[in-house]
């Protein structure tokens, strides 16, 4: 029997979309770096309150441009990457946050960091986390939705870049799609579904 398949292993993955599969091992804590242009892009569609805390905020890329649009940024991460204030836990917070929330959070935990923004953010502000499109399925995760209903979700029409390192010239385009979950705390409502770049 012969093999019928010509490609390299990441071409398979890539032609699957199979999202959670790699020829190489996960990065330590699902730490993936976010391209710049993902925050840029947000900002064009949302506006934001003057404080922002990047609560898993890694090397500062996602911060970098918040900053750099004149956002008072409070950068925070588990693990000190040379960037912000390591060795915060997010999920342990217990201090109310007078402002919005914005990150790209580890896959794995992602549903408990949105629980918990719900919790630390105040009345009206909003939480902006940067999701695989999969993040919409799920039984678990329909409760979620049920309980608290993104306001907006905006669906990247072109893929977006992450790396292991910020050497986002080096990576290939991803297999995965992405979206930006918009929560305003206290929203009701019905969750609008919208399309960028």
């Amino acid at each position: 029997m012969t093999k019928d398949w010509k490609g390299k292993p990441r071409d398979l993955f890539r032609l699957r979309g199979a999202t959670g599969h790699s020829d190489h091992s996960r990065e330590y804590l699902d730490y993936y770096a976010t391209e710049p242009l993902a925050t840029e892009l947000l900002l064009k569609l949302e506006q934001f309150d003057k404080n922002i805390w990047e609560c898993a905020c890694g090397q500062g890329h996602i911060s970098e441009v918040l900053v750099k649009n004149n956002y008072n940024v409070r950068s925070t991460d588990l693990v000190d990457r040379g960037y912000g204030q390591g060795g915060i836990d997010f999920i342990k917070e217990k201090d109310l946050w007078d402002g919005d929330i914005i990150t790209n959070p580890p896959y794995r935990y992602a549903h408990e960091f949105i629980e918990h923004a719900l919790k630390v953010v105040t009345d009206g502000h909003k939480i902006a986390m940067f999701l695989r499109i999969t993040f919409l399925e799920g039984k678990k995760r329909r409760k979620l939705y049920n309980k608290y209903p993104p306001k907006l979700i905006y669906v990247a029409s072109t893929r977006l870049k992450f790396s292991l390192g910020g050497k986002f010239n080096e990576m290939p385009e991803s297999a995965a799609c992405y979206a930006w979950f918009i929560w305003e705390k206290g929203f009701t409502g019905v969750t609008q579904l919208k399309w960028f770049n």
